[in-house]
């Protein structure tokens, strides 16, 4: 028997479908653009397809942009952050959901207030911060600032309230100290958000390009963001399919990111109710 779509699910198909192409189209242009002789990338009209497939712009960029250093530099820095953010943030909003203390309210606001503030506006402090410490060209300067998350605490704040307590009541009973409730009982059961947050943190840090650009002058110690910029400024100038060839291996690890872990992240958003926020 043939299912009918209602006349609501076919306007909800129609605009998913629209909203997909809106958001396939540069990328295919791009990786259209990266196959192209180089002479082509700039002909009039303008075209999809070159006269020839060619993955010269790509032999360049690998072998001349750095690009393979930049994307372990950026691999290491995302996987630090997303660890030390899920970690200390999950801390702090199990903290501010189970416990009680004097200035909990005012402390919990200050933390929701960060998530109304705009990054931009903390760059000049956070820079000063940073040149007094002398940290500036090292990993700490581009991982430390990134691990403050209030959102990220907000939204593992909101899960924690929604935990049974008399499951740690009961491990309460039995002995188990607040350190061990947290890391034995909460954490396990908060899997599904923790690998959505996780997934997120990691993907922000991969894609951060101001703060790392301007903490960091090294080649060392430049994330990919930063060291794209600093090819298409220098290296190849204008070349636009050696552009575009470093901006599809830069967006290629997020997407198998995204490909392995889609289940992960549809469940944490289920689980936290970030769908209907």
């Amino acid at each position: 028997m043939t299912k009918r779509f209602s006349f609501g699910q076919l306007v909800l198909l129609v605009v998913t479908l629209a909203l997909a192409v809106i958001w396939l189209a540069p990328l295919a242009w791009a990786v259209a653009t990266s196959l192209k002789p180089e002479a082509e990338t700039t002909k009039i009209p303008l075209e999809w397809f070159g006269s020839e497939i060619t993955f010269d712009a790509y032999a360049l960029v690998l072998g001349t942009g750095g690009i393979v250093k930049w994307a372990i530099n950026s691999t290491v820095t995302a996987l630090v952050v997303t660890f030390m953010t899920v970690l200390f943030s999950a801390m702090a909003a199990y903290g501010f959901a189970r416990t009680q203390f004097r200035g909990q309210r005012a402390l919990l606001g200050l933390v929701l207030a960060g998530i109304m503030v705009p990054p931009q506006v903390l760059i000049a402090p956070l820079f000063a911060e940073m040149v007094s410490f002398g940290l500036v060209d090292t990993w700490w300067a581009i991982i430390l600032p990134q691990v403050a998350a209030p959102l990220i605490v907000y939204i593992l704040f909101k899960f924690f309230q929604d935990v049974p307590a008399e499951l740690e009541q009961a491990a309460f009973v039995d002995g188990a100290g607040r350190w061990r409730v947290f890391f034995q009982i909460v954490l396990p059961l908060s899997r599904p958000v923790l690998g959505a947050v996780s997934i997120f943190t990691f993907i922000n840090t991969w894609n951060n390009f101001l703060w790392p650009f301007l903490v960091s002058t090294d080649p060392n110690t430049m994330t990919l963001p930063v060291g794209l910029a600093n090819v298409v400024q220098g290296t190849f100038g204008l070349r636009y399919a050696q552009i575009m060839a470093s901006v599809v291996l830069a967006g290629l690890p997020l997407l198998v990111v995204f490909v392995l872990f889609q289940r992960q992240i549809i469940r944490g958003v289920a689980h936290t109710g970030l769908a209907g926020q």
